[in-house]
């Protein structure tokens, strides 16, 4: 795409609108967390139950990211947006309303499709701007997931407080059906399509299925027992039945047709890479950030027996080194290169976990958050960057939907290991009451040792993943060829 042929007005505007939709779907999903135990409360069921909620929306969103990238590819990125925002504000206007739980997990697994919002935004961004500024385009959009994750936290910890979690989705519907609007009715169609070509509906069910399991069995191992029977055979049927997937993937491939799971595609170094790297971070950041909110809530010495309120306010930290260095790196990166600046976030985040892991107090603590936040943004912007440019325009929808089931599948597998790092190391506190003696038992010192120094474990072997990968901005730039593209895929 030539620099002449772009509508510059117009990309900003495309910038500026996907930004507000990651801002905004942020504040949904962020704001759900600090109510789950109300959620559980009003419903009458468990902690272990609730959980449900989280993950059914995980579930749905691993299964149906390459379904919906591919569509975007074949059928216009535009189009399936459309349909997206759409299925999510009818989902999240539907969901502060739920009569009882089952609806609720019915719609939040609806609501599961927001996850493929960014990957489809990412790649419309890459068509609507020339490739010298698309690196500074993605570190925008970046940086709003730190703002998303500053507005959530805070605001929804204060709307559940105060007037219960039902108004958290109330107060969200406004904006998430005025942003699907503006998305039908502005946003121009892609220029790369190719209706022509057939999707791969088996292939999508042989991937969605085994992730979707695999998934399910991470995210309530907690609650399920890591030794259980129910857990071990999720686990192990799931990824039983990514076997024939890949049969079947492979078969369909030679035979001329493009798989909803591109072996071809996934075979490129820089995509690989990119795939690998942020799924090992994920699991890391998941990892260490529920960590972290366990320490502000856990009673001192332990913690700082932060509120809910509080404990969101003090993640505020996290989010502003996010958002400052999503600027600074959309700045830096053509002249520096993408690895780097990948490579240097990836050790600044480790190096910032490492700290926290001996960090003393309050002032401390903040001051880590600020390190890691910092350093994850520079990571993460200079990763989808070498994703994104790595690849040719008429795959970028299935490309970064890819990156995105990767991504979330390490968060998935994070999460879980927390509580189980949480759950090993636990101090046992006897409170005398009029009723009787209270049994309360929290982490201690070791254990949010150890969750933070696994954290920064993981940042490292990410950087000497991303050491493998080529330049494709920079003085050090391997060029990658184009292919060229035949009128059938205009």
């Amino acid at each position: 795409m030539e620099e002449q042929q772009v509508d510059k007005k117009y990309a900003r505007f495309v910038l500026a609108l996907f930004a507000m939709i990651i801002v905004a779907v942020m504040y949904v999903e962020g704001m759900l967390t600090p109510s789950l135990p109300s959620i559980a409360e009003g419903f009458h069921i468990t902690v272990d139950q609730v959980s449900l909620v989280l993950s059914t929306y995980l579930l749905t969103g691993v299964a149906l990211s390459p379904v919906v990238g591919k569509l975007a590819d074949l059928y216009g990125k535009k189009k399936m947006m459309s349909i997206v925002m759409l299925l999510y504000a009818g989902a999240v206007s539907v969901t502060g309303f739920s009569p009882n739980f089952t609806f609720m997990v019915v719609s939040r697994a609806v609501q599961g499709i927001g996850l493929t919002i960014m990957p489809l935004g990412m790649a419309m961004v890459r068509e609507e701007f020339p490739r010298n500024m698309v690196p500074k385009a993605q570190a925008l959009i970046s940086g709003m997931f730190g703002v998303g994750f500053a507005v959530s936290l805070p605001l929804g910890s204060f709307i559940s407080d105060y007037y219960g979690w039902r108004m958290t989705y109330h107060t969200a519907i406004p904006f998430i059906v005025a942003l699907a609007i503006l998305t039908i009715w502005k946003v121009r169609e892609s220029k790369y399509r190719r209706p022509d070509v057939k999707v791969d509906y088996v292939g999508a069910a042989a991937l969605g299925i085994p992730l979707a399991l695999i998934v399910l069995a991470m995210s309530e191992g907690s609650s399920w027992g890591w030794h259980s029977v129910l857990f071990l055979s999720v686990l192990v049927v799931g990824i039983i039945l990514l076997i024939p997937m890949f049969i079947y993937e492979r078969h369909y491939y030679q035979k001329g047709g493009e798989a909803i799971f591109d072996m071809k595609l996934l075979s490129k170094r820089n995509v690989l890479i990119a795939n690998i790297a942020l799924t090992v971070s994920g699991l890391g950041m998941y990892l260490s950030m529920q960590a972290l909110s366990y320490k502000f809530e856990t009673p001192t010495p332990y913690g700082f027996g932060f509120s809910i309120l509080e404990t969101g306010i003090s993640m505020v930290a996290f989010a502003a080194g996010m958002i400052i260095f999503s600027i600074v790196t959309g700045k830096l990166i053509s002249r520096t290169g993408i690895k780097p600046l990948a490579i240097a976030g990836s050790f600044v985040t480790a190096i910032g976990f490492f700290l926290l892991s001996t960090s003393p107090g309050l002032a401390m603590t903040l001051i880590d958050e600020v390190i890691i936040g910092s350093g994850m943004a520079i990571m993460n912007a200079s990763i989808i960057n070498l994703l994104v440019l790595s690849v040719e325009a008429r795959d970028m929808g299935l490309a970064t939907s890819m990156n995105s089931t990767f991504r979330y599948i390490g968060s998935s597998i994070g999460a879980p290991i927390a509580g189980t790092v949480l759950s090993l190391y636990t101090v046992v506190d006897i409170v005398h009451t009029a009723a009787g003696n209270v049994i309360f038992s929290f982490p201690d010192y070791t254990a949010f040792r150890y969750a933070f120094i696994i954290g920064g474990l993981t940042f490292i072997i990410a950087a000497f993943i991303v050491i493998l990968s080529n330049e494709v901005l920079g003085r050090r730039t391997v060029e990658i060829p184009a292919k060229k593209t035949t009128a059938a895929e205009n």
